[in-house]
């Protein structure tokens, strides 16, 4: 198995990081794999080194660090035939999470060895590739508030003290929101689309979303202030959220955003820019190590037809092996 371990060297500690990283890939090597560790120096780092990756000819790319070094490297990735694994180093380690991935680096490269790959879908936010979801508004003010030495510091809580701050400060937006060709208008605080259902690592927020049905979910918040949304982050957290006139839930191919004011978004916990900004879903655009217990309502079964398209790849898989 050709395999480039690409990992954030500002993950961790530096000691306590490489130690991790020789753990996880001393259990690779054990099993035949050959892993070559590729640290990224700077933004735009793991979508390079994925494109290399593809280009070299590795069967996998396993991204050792957060969600935002998955997101570079599925960038890098995407409509190739290198399948993605994750090391969860980061701070908060959604899709690891999604997946129920050991957080413990020993655990997680074992888990790793018995999982399997498979096409999913991936979102795009204009030009930038998600693989769990894209939010505008609130939560997006949020993540760019947040500096990266107060993640690698406070970790989740960093993300809380932010939350509080931008409470007291943010409007309702006035906002249409354009699914599959259909238009809605309202006054909006929030927008969350997601293309897998763990958000922040805490709450499934599109509980509905599937990883490979050609769809993405979309969660929309209304609302005049900050306080309306955390009652409506309330809610959702109590699971109360089809009973909230404020809330509305949604399920779209194409998804076209346009504000005012202009809304910040984010993907995959990472700043992108300002609506207006047009989501689409992009079925099948990555392949994608997954485990064989993975609850049902995240990915649909198999056909046969996509069964029989697979199985060379499968068989290929194997034979690398």
């Amino acid at each position: 198995m050709q395999t480039m371990l690409v990992f954030n060297p500002t993950a961790g500690q530096a000691e306590t990081l490489e130690r991790e990283l020789e753990v996880a890939a001393s259990v690779w090597r054990e099993q035949g794999w050959r892993v070559v560790l590729e640290p990224t120096r700077a933004a735009g780092d793991g979508r390079r080194l994925a494109r290399l990756a593809v280009e070299q000819g590795y069967h996998l790319v396993i991204a050792a660090g957060g969600d935002g070094t998955i997101n570079e490297v599925i960038n890098g990735l995407v409509g190739s035939q290198t399948a993605l694994a994750t090391l969860p180093l980061g701070t908060m380690n959604v899709w690891a999470r999604e997946l129920g991935l050991p957080l413990q680096p020993r655990a997680a490269a074992t888990a790793l060895l018995s999982w399997k790959p498979r096409p999913i879908d991936l979102g795009r936010a204009g030009e930038h590739y998600f693989l769990l979801m894209a939010g505008i508004g609130f939560d997006a003010a949020i993540t760019a508030g947040v500096k990266p030495d107060e993640k690698r510091r406070f970790g989740a809580l960093a993300y809380v003290v932010r939350g509080i701050e931008e409470a007291f400060r943010i409007r309702g937006a006035r906002t249409r929101i354009t699914l599959d060709g259909r238009p809605f208008r309202g006054r909006v605080l929030m927008i969350v689309i997601g293309n897998s259902q763990l958000y922040g690592g805490l709450v499934k927020i599109t509980h509905r979303a599937s990883i490979d049905d050609g769809l993405l979910d979309v969660c929309v918040i209304k609302g005049y202030n900050g306080l309306s949304a955390l009652r409506r982050l309330g809610a959702i957290l109590l699971r109360s959220y089809s009973q909230d006139p404020d809330i509305a839930y949604y399920r779209a191919r194409t998804i076209e955003v346009t504000s005012r004011p202009r809304m910040p978004v984010q993907v995959d916990g990472d700043p992108i820019g300002m609506t207006p900004m047009t989501f689409e879903v992009v079925p099948g655009a990555l392949m994608a190590l997954l485990p064989p217990n993975l609850p049902e309502d995240l990915v649909a079964p198999l056909t046969n037809r996509e069964a029989r398209r697979l199985l060379p790849w499968i068989i290929s898989w194997f034979v690398r092996r």
